[in-house]
Formats: C-alpha cells, structure tokens, sequence
C-alpha cells in the first residue's frame, strides 16, 4: 500500500517540470517576439527620417558607394589572389624539396600517365613516318 501512495507524487513530476519548461519557453519566445516588434518599429521610423535625405543626397551618395564597393572589392579579390598564391608557392616548395605534400601522389601518378602517353604518341609517329617513308620510295 505504501508504493501505491508514492506513484502519484511521482507521476506529478514529470508534468510540473514540463510546465515549468512551457513556462520558460513562452516567456523566452514572448521577449523576442518583443524586441522584435522594438526592433522593426525602430527600423520603420529611422527608414521614415533618413528617406527625405537620401532623396537629397542620391546624386552625391549612389557614385560614392558605388566607388566604395568596387575598392573593397578590389583589394578582397586582391587578397584572396594573393593568399592562394603563397599557399600554391608553399605547396611547391613542400613538393620540390621532397616533403610530399598533399596531392603530390596523384601529381607524380599524373605525371608518370602523361609520359607514357608521350612516349606512345612518339612511337607511333615515327611509325607512321617509316610508314609513310616506306610508301614514297616504293
């Protein structure tokens, strides 16, 4: 009988914690949705003051950003040209002084593939050479 009165204090708990969660979710998500309407109500206003002045200023401003953005542009692609250029440096350094970085295995197997091919496009031009030697003569 004693385990029978001790399952209804256990069954409560769960729900209580749940509720407890219900509870922190709604007061989370009703804060946000808050400081989401603060946020869109601020947005539509300073949007209502600067609209008059950008008006104004659009001949000045529009080339200026226009000028602003290609610059930043410029020196992004810049850079970004400039670091994969030391690390492909960096990486031939690795290959050329035989730390085998990687990729040098599909590189040298590569490599290994293109001088055959080579070699076979040479044996069969100077067979078709012989051939064709062979038929001007006769």
């Amino acid at each position: 009988m004693a385990e029978h009165q001790q399952s209804p204090v256990v069954s409560h708990r769960p729900r209580v914690n749940q509720l407890v969660k219900a509870g922190t979710a709604a007061t989370a998500g009703s804060s946000l949705l808050f400081l989401s309407g603060l946020t869109l109500t601020g947005t539509v206003i300073a949007l209502a003051l600067a609209t008059p002045l950008m008006v104004l200023f659009s001949p000045v401003l529009l080339p200026a950003v226009i000028i602003i953005s290609l610059i930043g542009a410029g020196f992004l692609t810049s850079g970004g040209f400039g670091f994969g250029a030391i690390l492909v440096l960096s990486w031939i350094y690795r290959y050329v002084t035989g730390k085998q970085p990687p990729g040098a295995e599909s590189l040298d197997q590569a490599r290994l593939k293109l001088a055959g091919k080579a070699r076979e496009m040479k044996d069969r031009a100077e067979q078709f050479g012989q051939h064709v030697t062979g038929q001007q003569t006769s």
